[in-house]
């Protein structure tokens, strides 16, 4: 899963539109940049630093989760050099070994993706899959400790046909509590 996409391609045709650029990435008029071809690079610098800030944040607290750098998408700016107009950063979001592992690497991606001081629409949407997988991881664990206190509160019937004692004691509390007819506990309800 990806988290940081800022800008994205809608951001960097558009900047490459009001750049006045062709599609090849040239200026549309040689010479120098005219006050709107400056005015226009001056915005540029400004979403190159909050998109590789962004992408940084989500590296810094991703902490042994990204599979690899930021991947980041240029437009070639009017002074000719490329600058950052979209980023992302892929995370491993599979699930760990056990339960416990899980929900610690869910709340890491989730501040992995929370990270930046303006998490985008993607980061929220990778955030709220990792307090699912939080949720998830929560109740395996709790179903774990749910057998494990029945396992060691009930004995066990390794091949045993009838029934344990619990459900013995059970039977005959069920039936003392009921009006007496013959034949079995379901002929009461019948």
């Amino acid at each position: 899963m990806q988290i940081g996409a800022i800008g994205q391609t809608h951001a960097a045709e558009a900047m490459t539109r009001a750049a006045g650029m062709r599609p090849g990435g040239t200026l549309s008029g040689q010479g120098t940049l005219s006050p709107q071809e400056q005015q226009q690079l001056q915005k540029m610098r400004q979403t190159d630093a909050k998109v590789r800030a962004h992408e940084q944040a989500h590296l810094s607290a991703a902490a042994g989760l990204a599979m690899g750098g930021a991947s980041l998408q240029y437009v070639r700016g009017p002074d000719g050099k490329q600058y950052a107009v979209g980023g992302e950063v892929s995370i491993d979001v599979s699930p760990a070994q056990s339960p416990e592992q899980t929900l610690d690497k869910a709340r890491r991606i989730q501040a992995a993706a929370l990270a930046p001081a303006d998490p985008s629409a993607q980061d929220r949407a990778v955030a709220a899959a990792a307090a699912q997988m939080a949720s998830e991881a929560r109740m395996a664990m709790q179903r774990q400790e749910t057998e494990e206190a029945s396992a060691g509160s009930a004995p066990t019937r390794t091949g045993s046909t009838g029934p344990s004692r619990q459900e013995s004691e059970a039977a005959r509390a069920y039936t003392a509590n009921q009006p007496t007819a013959p034949g079995s506990l379901f002929d009461a309800f019948a």
